[in-house]
């Protein structure tokens, strides 16, 4: 599955040049892996109440274009990788009008006990199973 959403750029995400300020970009890149999340039925809060936190462990981002105020761009997430331990996360940030890649990323996100801070050894069950069936169902048949 990918998700996707749209954000409209306002002045609060560009700096001096006008155009959009790189911590924007992080944010919006944020937003699109919890709502992916949301949308498998995994909202954070439930999955900290059963001692799950997802940090990011390693995130690689390529900035291409610059969007710049009043345009709208569109946040791409999906799971593309899985090892048991962590996920990896492609993203994409499109300028809507144009459909120019802003940004191309990959995070990594393992899961640690929200009461210890420990890494779990492999990713909980629930989680677990529903990323290895997002992989599959990007898979070739």
């Amino acid at each position: 599955m990918k998700h996707t959403f749209e954000r409209k750029v306002y002045y609060a995400d560009t700096d001096a040049y006008g155009v959009v300020w790189h911590g924007s970009y992080l944010r919006w890149l944020e937003a699109g892996r919890v709502e992916y999340c949301a949308a498998l039925g995994y909202k954070l809060e439930e999955l900290t109440a059963q001692d799950i936190l997802l940090p990011v462990t390693n995130m690689n981002v390529k900035y291409k274009l610059s969007a710049k105020l009043n345009e709208t761009v569109i946040i791409e997430t999906e799971v593309s990788k899985f090892n048991g331990l962590s996920v990896t996360f492609s993203q994409k940030i499109v300028n809507k009008e144009s459909g120019k890649t802003c940004v191309e990323a990959t995070f990594d996100v393992v899961a640690i006990s929200n009461s210890t801070g420990k890494l779990y050894r492999r990713m909980p069950a629930i989680l677990a199973e529903t990323f290895e069936k997002e992989l599959k169902c990007l898979q070739p048949v």
